[in-house]
């Protein structure tokens, strides 16, 4: 199952990268004339280099969408979500109302971000050897239509590790291992923008 009506695409980066990374280019040339918009996390626009707690990535993120969709004159409900590992991820827990707070006076998960579908480049299941350190608990409660691209050389996450995974997506799941790539999806540019337009009927 595809995305419907579809207006724009957002992408945020994985954490050691920002909005110019040559993947998330390569995406805005191949699908325009579509808008895609890339985004940094306030890290990077404030010129640090450890990310910042996830409540602080997904309240920016919410914050992008909302600009974003009053500049288009659009609404979230149009907009494909996504980016690279933890951008991607990040997506992801917005659309599942994630906010990333730990119970202890965290405030409660937001209503979920609506969006038409998400595009998970090397979605980063667990940290490198650490498979019991899943980062699944959202995933249930994504019900758009969402892309996965991976590697199967991610030290990330195996192919069967995230089949199991993607498995738990309450929405249509869209998975395209990438053969001989690592999490970086290195040279994969030209694959992921023929996955992304297939997914997306263009």
């Amino acid at each position: 199952m595809r995305p419907n009506d579809v207006d724009a695409v957002a992408l945020w980066p994985g954490a050691g990268s920002d909005r110019d990374h040559a993947s998330l280019l390569a995406i805005e040339a191949a699908l325009a004339p579509l808008p895609v918009l890339r985004f940094d996390f306030p890290y990077r626009r404030e010129g640090r280099r450890p990310p910042d707690r996830a409540v602080k990535l997904v309240a920016s993120l919410r914050a992008d969408v909302a600009g974003l969709c009053e500049e288009l004159g659009t609404e979230p409900g149009r907009v494909v979500l996504g980016g690279r590992s933890m951008g991607g991820r990040m997506c992801s827990m917005a659309v599942a109302g994630a906010t990333g707070a730990t119970k202890q006076g965290a405030p409660p998960d937001e209503p979920p971000l609506p969006a038409a579908g998400l595009v998970l480049l090397g979605y980063p299941l667990h940290p490198p050897r650490r498979p019991d350190r899943l980062r699944t608990e959202h995933l249930p409660r994504v019900t758009v239509p969402t892309l996965f691209v991976s590697g199967d050389r991610d030290p990330f996450g195996t192919p069967e590790e995230l089949a199991d995974a993607q498995a738990l997506v309450a929405g249509p799941v869209t998975p395209v291992t990438v053969e001989g790539a690592r999490h970086e999806l290195a040279g994969a540019d030209e694959r992921i923008v023929e996955e992304l337009r297939s997914w997306l009927g263009r």
